[in-house]
């Protein structure tokens, strides 16, 4: 809140002018609930907090709500990913499913356009339920000066909260390369990779992970000669099951997508308009210098904590830079709780949103659950892939003994019909109990269909339960339900 007065004493008032002076004073509301940051964690956890009779203030340092997923993560790259599959099926597919394209070109303008349109309309969206459900906004960085009290200092000064409780969910930011300064132009993060103003002629992914995949595939589908360089000897990142993995880069390498794993980058560097990054085997071996017009780094994430005031309230973070919660996301200080990618676990926006309600309830004194082994990952490839609970690999490590029931979408209607054979199902069930340990999907609406396999694990269901509920025919569904089957009985119907 600004103040205008006049200060009496001053110089210019005794020589008979006088001078008006601008002080902020601090604002002061009272909640019994802060949130810091309005990212999907964050922004739920404020809606069901006050839908559950909480007086709630979001605090959020950022000009757009929505966080990362929503501004420059999630949802700009599924429009671009949509856009651009469209236009590559129209160039590769259309013809042999009759459908005749002329002068077939693309505007590369118009689908940012697009993904802008997308991002506004969602991030706009927030602000609306904010106000539907009385949840005060305030922007600004907020501080932990307290555990009872956040400062944000943002345009309007300093503005002080006291609350009775605080969430903490700041989210994650890119994870650096040692010695690498990003320009968002040549050198560019995801972040730079959704705003680019050309497609370039030959682009390098640093990162064969969901997001150098995605983002690869983009850039490749419109034209780049686009190269995944891996440390790792498979691609798709942390949880993706190894049978799945290799089905993945053997589609996405007919696709045009090109891969060098078990390599390690050594270096990066603009050289006469020319990115040239220094690569050699992971175990030693010959180097390599190769050229690109744009190299994309997605080595991972990171969480952010910068500014939050932790060391003020006594809250000290783990070796990754965590925040440590027990199982009701409370911090080592009463009153104050994190959640989302500033905690242990995935760093995905739905894990984070489903954090976010379930530490609401427990704060209202609600039963507290969250099941760490029924959360969805997903990658937007086409074919999509899409898992939850444990891969074959986890089970081995762990001496699990267990079934494998699988299912090819070449033997599926639907999937034969669309013109969408790749890929299969996999259901691991345990030996003894028929109940449901994993699921893993890459095929035609992945993302979708692991939906019903996190249902059935979510509810302990076994093999046998899945197989026995009557599914819609003719669907890609079916295909779900016939990997069910093979693993209860040991073989499936249509196969």
């Amino acid at each position: 809140m600004g103040f205008k007065f006049l200060k009496l004493a001053s110089t210019p008032f005794r020589s008979g002018g006088s001078r008006i002076i601008s002080r902020h004073y601090a604002t002061t509301h009272d909640a019994d609930l802060v949130v810091i940051g309005a990212g999907p964690g964050g922004y739920v956890a404020a809606i069901k907090a006050a839908q559950l009779g909480m007086k709630v203030v979001s605090v959020e340092k950022d000009e757009s709500l929505g966080g990362t997923c929503l501004n420059v993560g999630c949802i700009p790259s599924k429009a671009l990913l949509h856009n651009s599959h469209l236009y590559h099926m129209a160039k590769h597919d259309f013809e042999h499913r009759g459908i005749k394209v002329g002068n077939l070109s693309y505007d590369f303008k118009g689908m940012m356009d697009y993904k802008v349109k997308a991002v506004k309309a969602l991030t706009g969206g927030i602000g609306m339920l904010f106000q539907k459900n009385k949840v005060k906004l305030v922007r600004g960085e907020g501080t932990l000066v307290a555990p009872n009290k956040v400062e944000v200092k943002g345009e309007k000064g300093v503005e002080v909260v006291n609350t009775k409780n605080i969430i903490l969910a700041t989210g994650s930011e890119v994870t650096p390369f040692p010695g690498v300064t990003f320009d968002e132009q040549q050198i560019i993060s995801s972040t730079g990779a959704l705003s680019l103003s050309s497609v370039p002629k030959r682009m390098l992914v640093i990162g064969a992970g969901v997001i150098g995949l995605e983002l690869g595939s983009v850039y490749q589908r419109l034209g780049s000669d686009v190269t995944a360089i891996e440390f790792l000897g498979s691609i798709g990142g942390l949880g993706i099951d190894g049978e799945v993995a290799k089905t993945l880069q053997k589609i996405l390498t007919k696709q045009g997508l090109k891969f060098k794993l078990n390599t390690k980058v050594m270096g990066i560097k603009k050289e006469g308009g020319v990115v040239k990054v220094e690569v050699e085997a992971a175990k030693g071996g010959s180097k390599e210098t190769m050229e690109c017009d744009v190299v994309l780094l997605s080595i991972g994430r990171r969480p952010y904590t910068k500014g939050l005031g932790l060391d003020k309230v006594g809250i000290a973070l783990d070796d990754k830079g965590r925040v440590p919660v027990n199982n009701k996301f409370q911090t080592t200080v009463p009153g104050i709780y994190a959640i989302g990618d500033i905690i242990h676990g995935p760093m995905l926006a739905h894990k984070a949103e489903d954090e976010g309600i379930v530490c609401v309830e427990g704060i209202k004194g609600m039963p507290v659950h969250f099941n760490y082994d029924a959360i969805p990952s997903v990658i937007y490839t086409s074919p999509e892939v899409g898992w939850v609970g444990k891969s074959e690999e986890d089970l081995k490590k762990e001496g699990k003994a267990y079934k494998v029931g699988k299912f090819p979408f070449l033997a599926n209607s639907r999937a034969k019909t669309n013109g969408e054979t790749d890929g299969f199902v996999k259901v691991l069930s345990d030996k003894t109990t028929d109940v449901i340990l994993g699921t893993h999907i890459i095929g035609p609406g992945g993302g979708e269909l692991i939906n019903e396999a996190v249902l059935a694990q979510e509810y302990g269901a076994a093999a046998e339960d899945v197989a026995r509920v009557c599914h819609a025919h003719p669907t890609c569904a079916e295909a779900l339900r016939e990997a069910n089957l093979a693993a209860y009985s040991g073989k499936p119907i249509n196969f």
